[in-house]
């Protein structure tokens, strides 16, 4: 027992030590712990469903959005930094978000992407999650994002994966 009081005590020492050295590092350093400790629940929501797809436990529309963009430019071939930049500048105009709120379901976005099996696979079952999370209140602003992120003719596959939005919004 004293060994733990006397660990704990030069931990703390140390600590009170480093806050009076670097006060603006101490502060940024809180600054990130309560973000992340404000992020963890979202984090957490995709733990909490047991035998589910990560897919299932979007709540936010944002995101279902977002994943169906980064898919759909990624279905031929890998995106070019201008088509990353512009899905960028759609996220955050389009949904007005921040630049960091744009970045972190982009980030999210390619996690749900990665755990669907393919990128059609991916539009598909984000589709029919943004219905049945937001319903067809989500339609127009999916088809701004993704207008927005088309450049010059559709290639066939970007053509299927337009039917299947349509065919999971019943349109």
């Amino acid at each position: 027992m004293p060994l733990i009081i006397l660990f704990l005590t030069s931990v703390g020492a140390a600590i009170w030590w480093w806050v009076r050295q670097n006060p603006g590092d101490a502060i940024d350093t809180a600054v990130d712990v309560a973000t992340t400790v404000r992020n963890a629940p979202r984090k957490l929501a995709f733990r909490k469903q047991t035998n589910a797809h990560p897919v299932e436990g979007i709540d936010d529309p944002r995101i279902a959005i977002c994943a169906i963009a980064q898919a759909f430019i990624e279905l031929d071939d890998l995106p070019t930094k201008d088509q990353r930049d512009s899905l960028h500048i759609m996220l955050r105009t389009k949904l007005r978000c921040t630049a960091a709120e744009a970045e972190e379901m982009e980030v999210l976005g390619r996690w749900l992407q990665a755990q669907c099996q393919d990128t059609q696979s991916a539009i598909t079952r984000l589709a029919r999650r943004l219905r049945k999370i937001d319903g067809e209140a989500s339609w127009d602003l999916l088809q701004d994002v993704l207008g927005g992120l088309i450049e010059g003719e559709l290639s066939t596959n970007q053509v299927s994966a337009i039917a299947d939005i349509k065919r999971a919004f019943h349109r």
